[in-house]
């Protein structure tokens, strides 16, 4: 059964755009606990994901990924160079995980924070929760179908 996730980046440091020309990246950096266990624990091959551009204006919705590679430890932790490193990730501890993701498609117009905040349907999703602030999060089916209703986005 496939799980609806969302996961956020700023548009300066990952876009939608230079996903869809890599064809595929490791969802690196995330350095929370619960955003962790979620990407260790739960997110699945097949499983589809909304592509967050947070810290810009409007936040929005800009394409959908897949997961195609379950959790693995996050070199990046591990690399001194990295801006995501971690002194106390060890080979034999690696403390963060990440996922890899490929694009399916983009938005045909994106789906801005206010748009979704206006949409009763979305009501309870939890980006729309006041302190969401995690940057991997649980999306419920329905909503995950709404925002892509919204963005002209077919599965």
């Amino acid at each position: 059964m496939v799980a609806y996730w969302l996961v956020k980046s700023e548009p300066h440091v990952y876009p939608w755009e230079q996903l869809v020309e890599d064809e595929k990246t490791h969802w690196d950096g995330v350095r929370n606990y619960q955003a962790r266990n979620t990407m260790r624990d739960d997110m699945k091959v097949g499983d589809l994901v909304l592509f967050y551009h947070s810290n810009t204006k409007p936040p929005h919705v800009a394409g959908v990924a897949k997961v195609c590679r379950e959790g693995y430890p996050d070199h990046t932790a591990q690399d001194s160079k990295s801006n995501y490193f971690d002194p106390k990730a060890t080979p034999e501890n690696p403390r963060w995980i990440m996922v890899d993701i490929e694009p399916i498609g983009a938005m045909e117009s994106i789906v801005t924070l206010p748009e979704m905040k206006a949409n009763s349907v979305l009501e309870g999703m939890p980006l729309l929760a006041k302190g969401s602030r995690l940057s991997v999060q649980s999306v419920p089916s329905e909503y995950f179908t709404e925002v892509c209703r919204m963005g002209g986005f077919n599965e």
